[in-house]
């Protein structure tokens, strides 16, 4: 009886450590998730000024894979850590009514400006890079955009994919070889 007393105890700590905390706006919130005027030119100038990547977080109310990321992936301690060390994440609504400003300038509602960028699942990450063009938009500029929840080793080697800046290595890995090598690399480590 004390054993699954204490099974059930462990269990119900660790949904309460995992669930995810909800804002205001219904969106899904962690430490790492910066509130700012989503003026994308600032936040990448922020970005920049903090030795960090940009990179943006798009979400929508009730979103099952949103909170799948939330719970499931993003409390892993390493991801979470890497992502503090190394990027600067600004999250995004896919229907949101408040203002987002683009690197071209223009100014709309955050749904509007989820249109002109053709974006239609959540969660969508879109990875900048340090410097964007003034006529360009962040989905143009956009270094790699992971539409969809994965789980940890992927969304870790895509994050890791973009602060290492792979995808202007001339011969280097596309982001498909480099995660099937570190795939590879922690299943030989496993088996050690």
């Amino acid at each position: 009886m004390k054993r699954t007393l204490s099974v059930l105890m462990a269990c119900l700590v660790g949904v309460a450590v995992s669930a995810a905390e909800l804002g205001d706006d219904g969106l899904h919130k962690t430490p790492w998730i910066r509130d700012t005027f989503k003026d994308l030119r600032e936040d990448l100038d922020e970005a920049s000024n903090e030795g960090k990547r940009l990179v943006l977080f798009i979400e929508q109310q009730g979103c099952i894979y949103c909170k799948k990321m939330h719970e499931e992936v993003f409390p892993q301690p390493d991801l979470t850590a890497y992502i503090e060390e190394n990027f600067f994440v600004v999250q995004l609504d896919l229907h949101g009514s408040t203002t987002a400003t683009d690197f071209d300038g223009e100014e709309s509602e955050q749904r509007a400006l989820m249109r002109k960028w053709g974006i239609l699942f959540t969660p969508t990450l879109v990875f900048l890079p340090e410097e964007v063009p003034e006529d360009a938009t962040a989905i143009d500029a956009a270094v790699a955009v992971m539409p969809g929840a994965f789980s940890k080793g992927t969304t870790l080697d895509l994050f890791t994919w973009v602060f290492e800046k792979r995808y202007e290595l001339e011969n280097g890995e596309d982001f498909q070889r480099y995660h099937a090598r570190r795939i590879q690399e922690r299943n030989n480590v496993s088996q050690d």
